[in-house]
């Protein structure tokens, strides 16, 4: 009696795990996963306590499927000097804008179809457009949509620039009227 149970319980714990496998596969593959956000290049933003926390973010993969970022959203892309790591750093500028870099070869550029200017929040310690230009729309990888750890400073990230910088002149100018 007991050695059926036992064949139960594991023939519905290997059912389960058959299921269980692929949907969570597929809910951090398209949906949504919490990453780690680790240095100082988004600080005071994220880690603002420094080398000795690091904040945990939710990244929505299913809003940036469609490639639908704004200007001051803070995104995850995949890094182009090493395409085995992953970047988080806010969107300054979209294609078709006017850019004033910081140290990138060219002092104003405008940013190509299907690229985004991005940069760290702490300039001069940050590795982003200003080292390696404009980062094409399909190295995308998330939108952090939330802080979740560490808990006293859980919230919703809201969209946001700092005052000096942003785009010279910009292709959506009316688009960005309406969305603040």
């Amino acid at each position: 009696m007991a050695q059926q149970a036992g064949r139960r319980y594991l023939r519905a714990f290997v059912g389960g795990f058959f299921v269980a496998v692929p949907v969570t596969v597929t809910v951090l593959d398209r949906v949504a996963y919490v990453a780690r956000v680790e240095g100082t290049s988004m600080q005071p933003f994220l880690n603002p306590e420094g080398v000795s926390a690091c904040d945990v973010v939710l990244l929505n993969r299913w809003r940036v499927r469609n490639y639908e970022v704004h200007r001051g959203d803070i995104v995850s892309v995949v890094s182009p000097k090493n395409p085995q790591q992953k970047i988080i750093k806010r969107v300054v500028a979209l294609e078709g804008d006017f850019i004033r870099t910081l140290g990138y070869k060219n002092r104003y550029l405008r940013v190509p179809e299907g690229h985004l200017w991005i940069e760290g929040d702490h300039h001069g310690h940050s590795l982003d457009s200003n080292s390696f230009g404009p980062v094409s729309v399909g190295l995308l990888h998330g939108h952090a949509s939330h802080i979740i750890w560490p808990p006293n400073r859980w919230q919703r990230i809201q969209r946001s620039l700092p005052e000096d910088r942003g785009p010279l002149l910009s292709s959506h100018a009316a688009e960005e009227e309406e969305e603040f």
